[in-house]
């Protein structure tokens, strides 16, 4: 896709979704059992660091952010998911799950949490789409594309990206703003996404983007303070 079809998402109204970055995906004490190389490592700090910056960025210009986190409910397993892990279906939820609700593994991670009035959905799978009714706030709030960001690139971002785009959604995933437990594993999801589900970019572009579709008022706000050289 070329720059065209950025520019055509530029007179309609879209989100920035924030995906699962939660101290069980994001915080190195969590992730000892996932053998993240020095790169891995770097490249999921980085992604959180970048995930910041485009949430202050979009509150800046109006555009809406939407929070979509895993809560593991130990009174309701996933036993596909069990099953897919070598466990026997009906086996009950393993304390060290991650995102189980109520324990700080849950917590949002980084520098990033959930604002006053801000839509905030808790899913229990892989897509944030799936039983949370994300759908329908974001067709109430006019919303008509959306950017997906968070962790991890070739699972909950990809799962919710991909429903976003069975839904009718425009898709764009700045690829500086996710990141996968291996490097290869992000080059892949990144390349696969590319092809059938939505526009790979940065998070420099997309911030372009949400800047010429946002208000007039808060568009010029924005270019002002970057002329003083203050950050959106």
């Amino acid at each position: 896709m070329t720059a065209a079809g950025l520019a055509e998402l530029s007179s309609r109204a879209g989100a920035l979704l924030v995906v699962d970055v939660q101290r069980s995906f994001g915080d190195p004490d969590y992730l000892g059992d996932y053998g993240l190389d020095a790169e891995a490592s770097a490249s999921v700090v980085d992604a959180i660091a970048t995930i910041v910056r485009l949430v202050d960025s979009a509150r800046a210009l109006g555009v809406p952010v939407v929070w979509i986190e895993l809560g593991s409910d130990p009174g309701r397993t996933w036993k596909a998911s069990h099953w897919l892990r070598g466990r026997a279906l009906d086996s009950a939820q393993s304390p060290d799950e991650p995102c189980v609700i109520g324990t700080p593994g849950a917590e949002w991670y980084g520098g990033l949490e959930p604002a006053d009035g801000e839509i905030r959905v808790v899913k229990r799978v892989y897509s944030g789409f799936f039983e949370t009714g994300l759908d329908a706030m974001l067709r109430e709030k006019g919303i008509e594309w959306v950017a997906v960001t968070g962790l991890t690139s070739e699972c909950c971002v990809a799962a919710t990206a991909t429903d976003a785009m069975q839904l009718d959604y425009p898709v764009v995933i700045p690829a500086d703003a996710t990141a996968a437990y291996e490097v290869r594993i992000n080059e892949n999801a990144l390349e696969q996404l590319a092809l059938n589900v939505g526009q790979i970019t940065t998070s420099a572009e997309l911030t372009d983007l949400f800047t010429a579709s946002a208000p007039a008022s808060a568009r010029a706000s924005v270019l002002a303070s970057r002329a003083r050289g203050v950050s959106a």
